[in-house]
């Protein structure tokens, strides 16, 4: 049987990311653990660490081999400029922005299963002036995706967002039924998949307190939520809604359901993250390959002291291995 090659982006080199990489080193794997990064940059963490790696480099057009503990293969993408752990250098943000470009690449044509991405510093990337709005929204115009959507999963909850960094103020006005209706298409498609569930059953969340109240407290859910659930529903997608969403949130709720559709970014992640914060694990649905991702940030105040918890890297890596084995395959 072929091994499976998953990719890894170190992230911002300022940040945890090159020693949470050093850490994913230390466990041996059942697929190739492929980092894209500066291979001196790794060296250096490690040595900060007083851990011990080998480093094994390597390319596309090698053939993977399952990672043995205390070894790395790397794609080795130099930096810019020599980085310190805590230190931001605009510098490298082109660095950056190369190894999520090697990564997508990589995995279009098939010389990876899975992407799986560290923390990377949004403001530094923008500050040298690149736009930059996120993974997301990167690997969806890099692969040409017309639309994805944002899930993150930890034990017991997945929630997917239909709109995901808007100012609150124009939530309302970007959930429209047409988008609306897609997110609700390739999360359910998705759940079938890439996660093997057969007949997802899906809870979906109203946008306003009360789920509009009968249309007391706003429209939205008449107008443009319900329309849309009738017509899924009636094509027999298991969408349960809309619901308020102070009580979706309760084992009543989720006991039976296998995933929860929020309609903006902090009504259902605060919950997910208070249950989950360092087991949680970001997924981006949609995309032609797949692609999970740590659910923390570059932690510049850690970064180099070695206290950096890897929890969240190593469900991340986990989850994209335990995808790319569901692909096919329907319970």
């Amino acid at each position: 049987m072929t091994c499976a090659r998953i990719l890894l982006t170190a992230g911002e080199p300022a940040g945890i990311g090159p020693e949470l990489v050093v850490k994913a080193a230390q466990t041996a794997r059942a697929y190739e653990l492929c980092v894209i990064a500066d291979a001196e940059l790794l060296q250096s963490r490690a040595k900060q660490l007083g851990l011990e790696i080998s480093i094994r480099h390597t390319s596309a057009n090698d053939s993977p081999r399952a990672t043995q503990a205390g070894e790395l293969a790397c794609i080795h993408s130099p930096l810019n400029k020599p980085s310190i752990a805590g230190k931001l250098d605009a510098a490298n943000a082109a660095y950056v922005l190369n190894t999520l470009q090697l990564a997508n690449d990589l995995a279009l044509n098939k010389h990876a299963e899975a992407i799986v991405t560290g923390p990377v510093q949004k403001s530094i990337i923008n500050d040298a002036g690149h736009a930059f709005s996120g993974h997301t929204e990167f690997f969806a115009e890099q692969s040409k995706t017309n639309k994805v959507v944002m899930m993150l999963a930890c034990p017991g909850l997945r929630v997917a967002l239909a709109t995901t960094h808007l100012p609150l103020k124009e939530v309302s006005d970007a959930l429209t039924q047409a988008e609306l209706e897609q997110v609700s298409r390739i999360l359910y498609q998705e759940l079938q998949t890439k996660f093997a569930i057969k007949e997802p059953r899906v809870l979906v969340a109203g946008l306003n307190p009360h789920a509009g109240e009968g249309g007391h407290l706003g429209r939205e859910e008449i107008e443009t939520i319900e329309p849309v659930l009738s017509k899924l529903r009636e094509q027999g997608m298991k969408l349960q809604g809309p619901l308020p969403a102070d009580t979706l949130f309760t084992p009543r709720y989720l006991e039976t359901a296998d995933a929860v559709l929020a309609m903006y970014h902090d009504q259902g992640l605060p919950v997910l993250k208070y249950l989950g914060f360092g087991n949680a694990v970001n997924i981006t649905l949609g995309l032609p390959y797949i692609r999970t991702s740590v659910d923390h940030g570059t932690a510049l105040d850690l970064a180099g002291t070695g206290k950096a918890d890897s929890g969240s890297l190593e469900v991340a890596l986990e989850q994209a291995w335990l995808l790319t084995q569901n692909i096919g395959k329907i319970n």
